[in-house]
């Protein structure tokens, strides 16, 4: 939890698990979705369903998007025009980065130097960081062997977006 968006809210996690743990212990559920968007906070609840023995299956759902590939977020009505115009980079960047995985590319120093330069086209993006780790177990890695995580998370201006893209052969 102290890696991603964790290193900037370092007690987020903790009350993510809290309440979810509560209302899965309450509801009892036999499956429970989550959105790949918040990657990072579906990987922790994995690991408290895991760690806790709660029977349950956690599903992960695609990212939707709009047309032209931007997440969607609440936070997208708070980018000017502009921004909004720049901002569908950070998905172009993260498809670029799958691209060269695909194409033989499996140092995470090379993608995540790929990805930056991609969204570093876009004048107005401020990134807060551009990270590769396994996933689900947001353990950091050199190469990526197995199934991993390309995440990002870009301001621009006062507006804070994140993304991901799943890595795996």
């Amino acid at each position: 939890t102290r890696v991603l968006c964790g290193a900037s809210r370092p007690t987020h996690f903790k009350g993510v698990t809290t309440v979810v743990a509560m209302l899965f212990n309450i509801v009892q559920p036999q499956k429970a979705y989550f959105g790949q968007k918040d990657a990072q906070q579906a990987a922790v609840l994995m690991k408290m369903v895991t760690d806790l023995h709660m029977n349950i299956d956690l599903v992960v759902c695609p990212i939707v998007r709009e047309k032209d590939g931007l997440a969607m977020s609440s936070r997208n009505t708070y980018l000017s025009a502009a921004e909004r115009a720049q901002a569908p980079i950070l998905n172009r960047a993260l498809l670029e980065g799958k691209t060269a995985f695909e194409k033989g590319e499996n140092s995470v120093e090379g993608l995540i130097q790929l990805i930056t330069g991609k969204i570093n086209e876009a004048p107005l993006a401020d990134i807060d960081y551009v990270s590769i780790y396994a996933f689900p177990s947001l353990e950091t890695i050199e190469t990526v062997e197995e199934k991993a995580l390309a995440a990002v998370a870009v301001r621009f201006g006062k507006t804070r977006l994140i993304d991901n893209i799943i890595l795996e052969k």
